[in-house]
Formats: structure tokens, sequence, C-alpha cells
């Protein structure tokens, strides 16, 4: 027989089937991930006609092993999160990414390298990202005929 079917010499309990066919359900596919896991660092990017401000959240990550480039239209930030020591110890979960990562940033305008700027506070690096002053759009004046 079948685990989870009541015999039919007990009677039938639906309830308590549904609850074993659950619970076995839950133990096929308790363990399997079915959607992607979210790219590490989570952002937020803000423009305007002046640039971008991009807000990236890398909590258990120091500024000193964070790396930020800028080429063009694209800003790549790139670090390392450090596990913690599992010495002696074994792991029962591990949610929390750890090693090296890299995110790249596809901007729709190129962007002033010289004149970008990075601060770093509580686990979140906020880089202000100018448009050169030749790609800012400019707004032209219209003249009577």
């Amino acid at each position: 027989m079948l685990r989870g079917m009541t015999s039919p010499t007990r009677g039938y309990n639906p309830l308590l089937d549904m609850r074993r066919a659950q619970a076995d359900l839950n133990r096929m596919f308790g363990t399997m991930r079915f959607y992607p896991p979210p790219e590490f660092p989570l952002l937020n990017i803000w423009t305007n006609p002046d640039g971008a401000i991009v807000a990236a959240e890398v909590p258990g990550v120091s500024a000193d092993d964070l790396e930020i480039s800028i080429r063009r239209d694209t800003v790549t930030l790139r670090g390392t999160r450090k596990g913690e020591p599992t010495e002696d110890a074994v792991v029962l979960r591990q949610e929390r990414v750890t090693g090296s990562f890299a995110r790249n940033m596809v901007l729709p305008f190129r962007v002033d390298a010289e004149k970008a700027s990075a601060k770093f506070d509580r686990g979140v690096v906020t880089l202000a990202l100018p448009r050169p002053e030749e790609d800012k759009p400019h707004r032209i004046s219209i003249s009577r005929a």
C-alpha cells in the first residue's frame, strides 16, 4: 500500500491523507529552489538630466574590499564578502552569499568618470555618476519668424 493512503478496513480520512501528502511533498521539494537567487549586491538606481545615483547594499563587505570602475556607460562594482569561520561546525543553512561578486550597471548615458564619487556608510555604497557636460540635454529656444 502506498504511504499516506488509508486502509479500507480503517475507513477513509481525507484530512489525514491530505496532511500526509503535504508532508511528503514538503520533504521532496523542501530543499529545491524554483527561483534564481537575487543578484548581489541589490541596487537602486535613479537618473536625472545631470546624471545618476546608484545605491548598492553590501552588508558584511568593508570599503577596502570594494572596487568600482567606470567605462563609458557601464559601471562595475566588484568585491568580496568573506564567510564566517566554520571550523569545527556543521553548516545547517547558508543563505547569505559569500565570496567574490561583480555587478555591472549599464546606464542610458556615458559617465564622466573624473567627476564620479562614492560614499560608504553602514553597508551601503552610494555612487554619484554625473553625465559629461557635452552629453547633457540642452534646451533650445524657439525664435519667432
